[in-house]
């Protein structure tokens, strides 16, 4: 068995003179704390790649900056994906015996350790390098591209996209470490600046600096262990260009794997941190996996579905689209916020029950999925 005990995450937002090393650390060192271990206990280290400090060894890099020695390191680059992807290798390399306790860590300066052209510039390569970057697409742009073919099959509107955005920033109001707090409309939604027809700014989140880290442990250490139970990866297709269907990118599959190998199912999930780069993410991700039905995302999020009180409790933190997106970290602190969840430390926060939790998260433009079910111990 595997089990996730400690946690750290840092506020998102403007952290001018930190780098990504600063980030890393302040996040390692937190969740080492809530693990109740010192760095000496950690033998195997993986993390994410930093697009401000894209090192060949960052892993190594790392841990020479923290002062760590372990048996096992390793960096690991799946796009947004990349996250979820480290916690289930860390689960993989705790059952093979490869190490017993393992610092999984992202950070980065994303906000001020680059330009917005260039962070714009370095995204757009997840596109095809012959028939989709030469033409100047954007991340935003590939993601405005599939929205509006879904509108167009599934009835989903530029308003139901926007419900979800209330809807994270709702949470984020809750969260003193949230890059955004203030709360938004769907009027407001609807008439923030157009960014990729039919996404408008506040439908698509925000770069920002921040860092995050948990440890994962073959023993369930401290006083806040939980449960890795299932995991799972689906990868249809790398571009936009070469996917054969705007409905299935892999997700539902994904999830369906995972919950099998926790032995559960959809309907017995209680909490749920879904990635949520654009609303027409989320909305995809709910709707695929099954949270939602087809076109009706949207719409449970603004009658209560997926809020505080919920059903299915939702990114209670604010998601990338009000906490921040600083590249790996990003999902990673879904990841941070469902432990707080479901060791019931998350303050007026905290969801009535989230003792079995689903996270999913996908990289480049919905090309790779990563499945993780949580159990309470």
């Amino acid at each position: 068995m595997t089990y996730l005990v400690g946690s750290g995450l840092t506020a998102y937002g403007r952290h001018e003179g930190q780098t990504t090393l600063d980030l890393m650390s302040q996040a390692s060192a937190q969740a080492l704390n809530d693990a109740g271990l010192a760095r000496g206990d950690i033998d195997g280290l993986i993390c994410g790649y930093s697009t401000t400090l894209p090192h060949l060894m960052l892993a190594t890099v790392f841990a020479e900056h923290f002062g760590i020695q372990p048996h096992y390191a390793h960096t690991l680059q799946m796009g947004g994906a990349t996250g979820m992807g480290l916690v289930m290798l860390a689960r993989q390399l705790v059952m093979s015996g490869a190490a017993k306790r393992i610092l999984v860590v992202g950070g980065e300066n994303r906000m001020t350790g680059q330009s917005r052209d260039s962070a714009i510039q370095v995204l757009a390569q997840v596109g095809h390098p012959t028939y989709e970057v030469p033409l100047g697409a954007t991340i935003p742009a590939y993601y405005g591209l599939v929205a509006s073919r879904y509108m167009h099959t599934f009835g989903s509107t530029e308003r139901d996209f926007s419900a979800l955005a209330v809807l994270m920033r709702e949470h984020a109001a809750r969260h003193p470490g949230a890059q955004f707090s203030k709360p938004i409309t769907e009027d407001e939604v609807l008439a923030s600046r157009p960014i990729a027809t039919p996404l408008k700014m506040l439908d698509c989140c925000s770069v920002a600096d921040g860092g995050c880290a948990v440890v994962i442990s073959a023993d369930p250490l401290g006083d806040h262990p939980i449960k890795i139970s299932g995991a799972s990866q689906q990868h249809n297709a790398q571009h936009i260009s070469a996917m054969t269907t705007l409905s299935d990118f892999g997700a539902g599959r994904c999830t369906q794997r995972a919950l099998a190998d926790a032995g559960r199912r959809l309907d017995e999930v209680e909490y749920a941190a879904i990635y949520d780069s654009f609303t027409i993410t989320l909305t995809m991700l709910l709707e695929e996996i099954g949270l939602a039905p087809r076109g009706q995302a949207g719409h449970l999020a603004r009658e209560g579905h997926f809020g505080l009180n919920g059903k299915v409790p939702l990114n209670l933190h604010g998601g990338l689209l009000s906490y921040g997106h600083c590249g790996v970290a990003g999902a990673m602190a879904h990841l941070a916020e469902t432990h707080l969840q479901m060791t019931g430390r998350a303050g007026a926060r905290q969801a009535r029950q989230a003792g079995v939790s689903l996270l999913h998260a996908d990289g480049g433009v919905l090309s790779s999925h990563v499945s993780v079910v949580l159990e309470a111990v």
